[in-house]
């Protein structure tokens, strides 16, 4: 299996398409909304084979989907899980935003920028998390 960097922004998967002269790969609707990428912004990308052309014999490993194609990666925290956050800035309803591995955004009600809370994940979906603040660090 693919070890995947903290530091990566973004994971997603796409068809490189051919256009005119060029290739291209289209950046999902979702990463610009979850501020994982920016129109206009320069990114490197990187470019792994599709999950079908990797072997592995990893313990962990997922069936492929039965259409064949790749789904979304699965959200890299779990209901119940307490993990240590930097709040990063403030969402259109006053809660509190961290973001995690890949930019996936964990949303901490009553926390503001530049808190470094203990939280407990609540509720997990496809692109954003909830949590609750369970001991605050600053």
């Amino acid at each position: 299996m693919v070890e995947i960097p903290d530091s990566l922004r973004s994971l997603f998967t796409a068809t490189v398409e051919e256009r005119d002269d060029s290739y291209v790969l289209e950046v999902p609707k979702s990463e610009i909304e979850n501020d994982a990428a920016q129109p206009g912004k320069t990114y490197r990308v990187a470019v792994l084979p599709h999950a079908a052309e990797v072997t592995s014999d990893s313990a962990d490993s997922q069936p492929e989907p039965e259409d064949g194609e790749l789904g979304p990666p699965e959200p890299p925290v779990d209901e119940g899980e307490r993990r240590e956050v930097t709040i990063e800035s403030v969402g259109d309803q006053g809660d509190g935003i961290a973001k995690v591995e890949r930019g996936y955004v964990v949303i901490v009600p009553g926390a503001r920028p530049g808190d470094q809370p203990t939280i407990e994940i609540e509720q997990v979906k496809e692109n954003v998390a909830f949590a609750t603040v369970v001991d605050d660090l600053i």
